[in-house]
């Protein structure tokens, strides 16, 4: 059936026409069957539609189901006879619309020609929105701009309050991606940070170090994680930070004998385990990271008898289907996995594990057994992220650049706790405007250069040297996200973690320290600034 193709596979590849049309089709779908269902139910209550916004609150996901706004009048209007106008007031008053992204080409737009012929009612509903939108506003920003349908901008329109999920990025998206329209509706945009659900992310995910909690705060701080402040004054204590690093190495273990049953992988737990999971994408830069370990394994084998610190780097993660330049870092990763972990020379002090098919149930696994937390991103790139909560509340101590939620959870823990690299986001627009930065930034670092010149060269490639070709090439030319700047920055604070860690106990008071820390992110608080600031709706609890 077409419901059956259309709802098969979400997020369909859409790098063709056939992948985009699919797409439009799921995301209507989808949008249209959710408010009818709400639709259905408040009439079936006896209530009517002129009380809507009293009843229900539509939050918009980033711009997915940026068509609910279009979809709801369309209802309202053809279904239920509303006035037109009406009804787009009736539909801003329910819809709130939460930004994700700080990258333009990541908010949806459609040929118009594509969405006209697909959705026709809608094609005229979004032209009437954007009528009204310049009319009273007094913007000049369009909705449908040279042949295509901007969802963002669609979204904003017709959401009461629009939000960002962090302080960095809801700041940001003043300032850059909806500048112009945050100027003609000056009180929409507001901030809500995400949060985490610490009932999976540490009470169910981490049993040696919940039954420590549990015996040193007492129960009862899943539902108030604000309560993990109360293990601060326990940090200093030698026996807590004992039975700390204890918890941590039982989960270390754990992982191992994971990773061997399932791949065959060996990773020592003794070494650090050094921790990049998330989605594959240039901007979060699993590339820079990569590039970090080849060099570090250079210098390894430069001076072999070197005090070095024993590292596993792991990493998890997926790709987009069309999105060849992270499938090709995924290539390299795992080709540099293979070098690595076949010297002799160097595997007792340096290995590199990339376990296939991440998803939740391994990240139950990898982030508790964590000592080094990978939050990389270029800054100003990353509007929150969730998996550098989820890490810091189990126990492990970040090295970050200031960007998304990494500037609010270095406030929480302590800047002495948090390992700061890299430019700023000032910094990389800056930065940007220097013609030639990228080479300037190789010239300067020998490392680097080496390590580049090796991939260059079919070093982790069997000789291959095409395979690689247009990610090293993408680099040289205009590195958009600041790999070849940061490059030195991040080495040189991995090597002040080698030292830090060769500590345990200061280490373990570091990580405990980063779990006392992270009450704030906890995602009740989080429902709670939704439910009290966008929804107006009151708890039941």
């Amino acid at each position: 059936s077409l419901a059956r193709t259309i709802s098969r596979v979400l997020y369909p590849d859409d790098t063709t026409d056939l992948g985009k049309e699919l797409r439009l089709r799921q995301e209507h779908f989808f949008t249209s069957a959710s408010i009818q269902d709400v639709l259905r139910r408040l009439l079936s209550e006896g209530l009517s539609l002129d009380s809507l916004p009293d009843h229900v609150a539509i939050q918009l996901n980033d711009t997915h189901p940026a068509i609910a706004g279009p979809e709801l009048i369309r209802l309202l209007v053809d279904e239920h006879g509303m006035e037109q106008r009406q009804a787009m007031e009736t539909a801003r008053a329910c819809l709130a619309f939460t930004n994700h992204t700080l990258l333009p080409e990541a908010l949806e737009r459609w040929s118009e020609g594509l969405f006209a012929r697909i959705l026709p009612r809608h094609h005229e509903i979004v032209r009437f929105v954007e009528e009204e939108h310049l009319r009273r506003s007094g913007s000049d920003v369009r909705i449908i701009e040279n042949g295509e349908v901007k969802m963002g901008e669609l979204a904003f329109v017709m959401a009461h309050r629009v939000n960002g999920v962090s302080a960095l990025h809801s700041a940001l998206v003043r300032q850059t991606v909806f500048a112009e329209l945050h100027a003609a509706y000056p009180e929409r945009v507001m901030n809500q940070t995400n949060g985490i659900t610490p009932r999976r992310w540490l009470n169910s995910c981490n049993a040696p170090l919940r039954d420590l909690i549990d015996e040193t705060i007492g129960t009862g701080w899943a539902d108030d994680l604000q309560r993990l402040s109360g293990l601060r004054a326990h940090a200093e204590d030698a026996s807590f930070r004992d039975r700390f690093r204890a918890a941590k190495k039982q989960n270390k273990m754990r992982l191992a004998r994971w990773l061997k049953d399932r791949d065959d992988v060996s990773i020592d737990p003794d070494a650090m385990f050094d921790v990049q999971v998330k989605r594959i994408h240039e901007y979060k830069r699993q590339l820079m990271n990569i590039l970090e370990t080849i060099a570090l394994w250079n210098e390894i084998r430069d001076a072999p008898n070197g005090d070095w610190t024993p590292r596993v780097k792991l990493f998890g993660g997926k790709a987009a289907p069309g999105y060849v330049m992270a499938k090709s870092i995924i290539h390299l990763v795992n080709d540099v996995a293979a070098t690595i972990n076949s010297d002799k020379a160097t595997r007792d002090l340096l290995q590199v594990a990339y376990p296939a098919n991440y998803n939740v149930s391994m990240a139950e696994l990898l982030i508790p057994a964590a000592d080094l937390s990978e939050q990389i991103s270029t800054a100003g790139m990353e509007a929150s992220g969730t998996g550098n909560m989820k890490l810091a509340l189990n126990g492990s101590p970040t090295i970050g650049t200031l960007d998304g939620a990494n500037v609010e959870i270095r406030e929480h823990v302590g800047a002495e706790n948090f390992f700061l690299f890299g430019l700023s986001a000032a910094g990389v627009v800056e930065r940007r405007t220097a013609s030639g930065f990228a080479q300037e930034a190789i010239s300067a670092s020998p490392r680097l250069g080496r390590a580049l010149g090796q991939i260059a060269s079919g070093v982790f490639s069997g000789g291959d040297t095409e395979r690689f070709r247009d990610l090293l090439q993408n680099l040289l030319d205009h590195d958009r996200y600041m790999v070849t700047c940061d490059f030195e920055s991040y080495f040189e604070t991995q090597r002040k973690i080698d030292v830090v860690y060769q500590d345990a106990d200061n280490w373990t008071r570091i990580a405990a320290l980063n779990t006392a820390g992270m009450g704030w992110f906890s995602s009740d608080r989080t429902v709670r600034g939704y439910a009290r600031d966008i929804w107006g709706a009151s708890s039941l609890a």
